[in-house]
């Protein structure tokens, strides 16, 4: 009956329950703007052209254009439960998500990814999940749980579930590991997304080989490239630590490079960045001023993704598709006008809006006492440092004398980091020096530490320090600032140490403080205090990092003596 409906609303038979008048259709297909009307029945798009309804809404010459698709996020990243972020997508015009929830599974396992999965079920919008490929991300780090091939394939048929989430583990693939063969092997049928930052030459080949499909890690446009030649499909990330939209389509306009194989994404994006900009609203917007031309960005930003991940009836205002639509006034500028998601306004769907949480996932802290000389450093004569990269999360190991580390510590350039192990209590941690975070007396500290989730604080003195991991397992998780053994701002996120309870307009501006008590403390404003503090916990993006293990270099894929 419901086929009947809609074959009928679009000859006009009888009347479609939503028509959208005079509006100008951005066709993703054709390329082309089209005056026309947007007859809806039934959540579905049924015609296109002059046509009256039961409802009619005059759009007064604005532009429709398909609702935004998201390729690549991890919700938990907003640090808001997966209600309160899909509506800030949706107001933004996002009207699809694709996630990789292997944050809350790192610290929850099947527990939290039952829950994530629930979720995108209820949730306002097309919200799909790739299943973690890599929990944890390494073996050389502690996590709260361990998923392999045999616990992921029964979420495999899962109406929400579209593949395999970004396999982190290249050395795994490229030496033809057991384990992460059993997981390529049992997802070769669907999406599988890559993480291959400066993947070049034949290990490109071999890891494309293995079925992976996309990547979201070039930060230059000659790397895009060389992923685009072997077949990738490249997601251009532009989140807030992680900013490569610049480099990438200016390359591409440059050369002018296809586009149909490229698509935007966020990755990791703080709750306060995407209400002041948008995500996918945002990567068109700053595409278009670097002289892409609009109606590409818009194909990037809708059907490129949609096709990328096989989603049929999504990413084009169309007869069969979903009548997911944004009305803008301006195309460059993208000023939301207003967001349909199955046909309904956004302000109507607002009002039926209740976020929901498990409390099992609550207060997930559990470190082992540590004592006074926890953090200190050997002496040595020369030491391993990780180097920051501004606006980046990728690291440059970096070699420094004794002498160049104790003036460095005098000046504010140096500082000591440290990773705890907040799962199961073993005690586990381990110490470094780092260059180019900046602070000044005191120490900031969280439990949002990629992708495992222990306990990351850097400081200038080793109380400090003590005192902000102590904090943080008080608190349940969160981000911390301590200056004298006091402690000058916190920010609990209670949901597995990494989401907030708080509605977003409690949560936005206790976030904005927090960081810009950071800036006041010293921290480089060139980078973003916590999101970058939680990347350097990340065992696979190059260069240096740490784990609660050790001192680890990416390039050589092993620990520092």
């Amino acid at each position: 009956m419901g086929l009947e409906k809609m074959i009928n609303a679009a000859q006009m038979k009888e009347l479609p329950e939503l028509v959208l008048k005079n509006g100008r259709v951005v066709n993703v297909f054709t390329g082309e703007i089209i005056k026309q009307d947007v007859a809806v029945t039934d959540g579905i798009i049924v015609g296109l052209g002059e046509y009256s309804g039961k409802r009619e809404i005059d759009l007064e010459g604005r532009f429709v254009l398909p609702g935004f698709v998201n390729s690549h996020l991890h919700v938990e990243s907003s640090m808001v439960t997966p209600d309160n972020y899909s509506m800030e997508e949706l107001r933004q015009g996002t009207t699809t998500i694709i996630t990789d929830p292997h944050e809350f599974v790192n610290v929850k396992g099947i527990t939290a990814l039952k829950d994530v999965l629930a979720a995108a079920k209820r949730s306002v919008l097309n919200y799909y999940v790739m299943l973690p490929s890599c929990v944890p991300a390494t073996p050389f780090e502690h996590s709260g749980a361990k998923l392999e091939a045999a616990d992921l394939l029964p979420f495999k048929d899962d109406p929400c579930v579209l593949g395999l989430a970004e396999m982190m583990n290249v050395p795994g693939v490229t030496g033809c590991d057991r384990g992460v063969m059993d997981k390529l092997s049992a997802f070769s049928d669907m999406v599988i997304d890559g993480h291959f930052p400066g993947g070049e030459g034949k290990t490109l080949n071999a890891y494309i080989c293995a079925g992976v499909t996309t990547d979201h890690e070039s930060i230059t446009y000659e790397e895009a490239l060389e992923k685009l030649r072997a077949g990738m499909a490249v997601l251009v990330r532009e989140g807030s630590a992680s900013r490569n939209l610049e480099a990438i389509i200016s390359g591409v306009v440059r050369n002018g490079t296809f586009t149909s194989r490229l698509a935007f994404c966020t990755d990791d994006k703080h709750l306060a960045d995407i209400r002041r900009d948008g995500t996918v609203r945002f990567c068109i917007k700053k595409s278009v001023g670097l002289g892409l031309p609009v109606l590409k960005a818009v194909q990037m930003a809708t059907i490129n993704a949609a096709r990328i991940y096989g989603l049929k009836h999504i990413g084009a205002v169309a007869c069969g598709y979903k009548a997911d639509m944004v009305v803008t006034d301006s195309l460059e500028e993208i000023n939301i006008c207003n967001v349909f998601k199955d046909g309904i306004p956004v302000d109507e769907i607002q009002q039926t809006h209740r976020p929901q949480y498990n409390t099992e996932l609550l207060d997930d802290v559990n470190c082992a006492p540590l004592d006074e000389n926890a953090f200190e450093i050997p002496e040595k004569e020369s030491y391993d440092v990780i180097g920051l990269v501004e606006h980046q999360i990728i690291t440059r190991a970096l070699k420094m004398t004794s002498e160049e580390i104790k003036e460095g510590l005098r000046s504010g350039t140096v500082r000591k980091i440290a990773v705890v192990e907040r799962h199961h209590a073993s005690g586990e941690h381990s110490t470094a020096y780092i260059s180019g975070y900046g602070l000044s007396h005191g120490a900031i500290a969280t439990t949002v530490a990629h992708d495992s989730h222990n306990i990351v604080v850097i400081g200038d003195n080793d109380n400090d320090m003590l005192r902000a991991v102590e904090t943080l397992k008080e608190t349940g998780g969160g981000y911390v600032i301590i200056r004298d053994n006091k402690t000058e701002g916190i920010l609990p996120l209670r949901l597995c140490g990494l989401v907030s309870l708080s509605a977003p307009e409690e949560f936005i501006p206790a976030l904005e403080s927090i960081i810009n008590k950071a800036y006041e403390m010293g921290v480089n404003k060139e980078i973003d205090p916590f999101i970058t503090l939680s990347f350097c916990a990340l065992p696979v993006i190059p260069e240096l990092r740490i784990t609660d293990c050790g001192l680890f270099d990416v390039r050589r894929f092993g620990f520092i003596e």
